[in-house]
């Protein structure tokens, strides 16, 4: 199915050209009939001559509704352009034009209604205004046609032309995430809650699980049943109208302006950077603005940068992305402000004095689609996955100045200003406290300020330090024992006498040798500390073992401690240390063999 919505002045015949086109009547509320005036949006659909469907939104023309008006154009991707031919083009011509090249809509029909009302030269001269008043927007070169739904003149023309017009507006991708912006919300009996909205990109299907954002929160929902052309469907894809009957939820939660949406898949935002595309420059802006985007209409706070740059700070959260259009009205003014495309969904905080000004020029150097370098320089990192959800179009290779771990890009001189910084905070305790193992994972981390830990390792690499139990350290570094290398010198000369006379705690302490000045004696291969603070030197497990293998095998604890002269203090651990390294083997609770 395509979708195509209606627009133009109040009581040009919008809803009577669509009834004439399918034969169904838009106007569904009590006082659109009594009154001859669309309020509301109405949905009615037909299949064209080449055996294409399509939907008709009919949007409201009178001024008052301008918001409803929007709300049907806005996730419409063609527009049939309604003008009168014997009262030409009118106030509301120009706001709904102007909502139109807003949005940014570049296909469509214009429609000169009412023919049987208007001699060819009136018509003639109909045209010609039309023509001016397109010039210079997306639908400046859109076909024209003169029909009168009373005769049925150039109706079958339309539906040619609107055949022709559809089959150039290209296939939507059927596999994209959905975003679904609701119109219409209403309970059907013995079904429950129902929601409508044109399906522009994406699929549903029953079952589905979807977030439904609204003014509330957003939320999962299930889909229940699916209708489009008030039949029923088990699938469904763009671009449709469709209506979603969803499981367990309440009419009263759910409004016009809330959105269906592919969970985990669209950003949550409040406050994007935009760029006028149309109308006023921000010379003399408003203070707040009402923001329309798909169904939604809110207000907004509003900061200028420029005269065509600015910041909208949202009353509420949406699923926007880079390159959405938005229409902006003043408060209580019906006539369309400024057409907007946002460049940035997460863009800085302006605290400084001249942020401002800074951000301007960043703005006005930033292409429609955003500037994907900027923003990973901007953060340092960012996951190739968040991109994608904030709108960039980007491929799996990282630009140039970007580099790529796993999911996360690097901006280049952001890793060499974590490396410089690593660096110097290693060095800097190095020199502090010479004793000291390294810099801890933890403290590294706490330093960088990294937006995720799994990143640190890709700095350690790019400062070429060591790692080794969670501890970084310069690359070559001998430790210097400052203080205590008399006292190790010592502790050495005694143990090559007796290898295994490992010294205890007191005579530790008198040596002024405690665990930081142990450890460093380790590091620096100088001592071994096993476990129960047992401390010998390093060759002692392989003159141990020599030892070892001159016994009957296998050997029990008893034969081992005599045969190294040595205490059970020291030789469990010893023996248990041998085991570890493979070279002797355990067999039951009180014998071991040599491997």
């Amino acid at each position: 199915m395509y979708v195509v919505a209606t627009a133009g002045h109040v009581d040009h015949g919008k809803s009577t050209l669509v009834t004439a086109l399918t034969g169904m009547e838009p106007d569904r509320w009590e006082e659109e009939k009594r009154r001859g005036l669309t309020i509301d949006l109405g949905f009615v659909w037909t299949t064209l001559p080449s055996g294409r469907d399509v939907a008709f939104v009919d949007v409201p023309g009178h001024e008052r509704f301008m918001g409803n008006m929007l709300a049907g154009v806005g996730p419409s991707p063609v527009v049939c352009f309604i003008v009168a031919a014997d009262e030409g083009w009118q106030a509301q011509s120009t706001d709904h034009r102007d909502a139109v090249q807003a949005l940014g809509i570049d296909r469509g029909v214009i429609v000169l209604t009412r023919a049987d009302r208007a001699d060819e030269s009136h018509r003639a001269e109909v045209a010609a205004r039309v023509r001016h008043e397109f010039a210079g927007t997306p639908l400046a070169n859109a076909p024209v046609v003169t029909v009168s739904a009373r005769t049925g003149e150039g109706l079958d023309e339309l539906r040619r032309v609107l055949d022709e017009v559809l089959a150039d507006a290209g296939t939507p991708d059927d596999s994209a995430r959905v975003r679904l912006w609701i119109d219409r919300s209403f309970t059907v009996r013995g079904s429950g809650t129902v929601v409508t909205g044109t399906l522009a990109a994406g699929s549903l299907a029953v079952d589905d699980r979807l977030l439904l954002h609204g003014a509330s929160g957003p939320r999962e929902v299930t889909v229940r049943g699916l209708h489009s052309q008030n039949a029923p469907h088990r699938a469904i894809g763009p671009v449709n109208r469709v209506a979603v009957n969803l499981r367990g939820e309440s009419t009263d939660e759910i409004h016009r302006g809330d959105a269906l949406l592919t969970p985990g898949a669209w950003p949550d935002v409040d406050v994007i950077d935009v760029r006028r595309v149309t109308g006023e420059q921000f010379t003399q802006a408003p203070s707040e603005v009402v923001v329309h985007v798909g169904t939604a209409a809110l207000e907004a706070a509003f900061r200028p940068f420029g005269q065509d740059h600015a910041r909208l700070t949202l009353r509420r959260s949406l699923p926007l992305v880079i390159g959405d259009r938005l229409v902006l009205r003043r408060p209580g003014d019906r006539a369309v402000y400024a057409g907007v495309q946002i460049l940035d969904v997460d863009p800085p905080e302006l605290t400084r004095r001249g942020d401002g000004h800074r951000r301007a020029a960043s703005l006005a150097a930033t292409p429609d689609g955003g500037d994907v370098l900027a923003e990973v320089a901007r953060r340092g990192a960012v996951r190739h996955g968040d991109l994608l959800t904030m709108g960039f179009d980007v491929s799996d290779t990282p630009p140039t100045g970007v580099v790529a771990l796993r999911d996360w890009w690097i901006h280049v001189p952001r890793l060499g200003r974590w490396r410089d910084t690593l660096l110097a905070a290693v060095q800097r305790q190095a020199e502090a406290d010479p004793l000291a193992a390294g810099l801890s994972r933890g403290a590294a981390l706490g330093i960088l300020d990294l937006p995720d830990g799994s990143l640190l390792g890709l700095v350690v690499a790019a400062a070429k330090l060591e790692q080794s139990d969670g501890l970084l350290r310069l690359p070559g570094t001998t430790v210097d024992l400052g203080a205590a290398e008399p006292a190790v010198a010592r502790l050495e000369t005694r143990l090559r006498a007796r290898p295994f006379d490992a010294p205890e705690a007191d005579e530790l302490r008198d040596l002024g040798l405690g665990p930081k000045e142990l450890a460093a004696a380790e590091r620096a291969g100088r001592l071994l500390r096993l476990e129960a603070g047992v401390i010998l030197l390093p060759d002692a497990p392989a003159v141990a073992l020599a030892r070892l293998r001159g016994l009957d095998q296998p050997f029990t604890t008893s034969q081992a401690r005599k045969a190294l002269d040595t205490t059970r203090r020291v030789a469990i651990p010893l023996l248990e240390h041998l085991d570890s390294q493979g070279k002797t083997r355990r067999l039951d609770g009180g014998h071991r063999k040599v491997r």
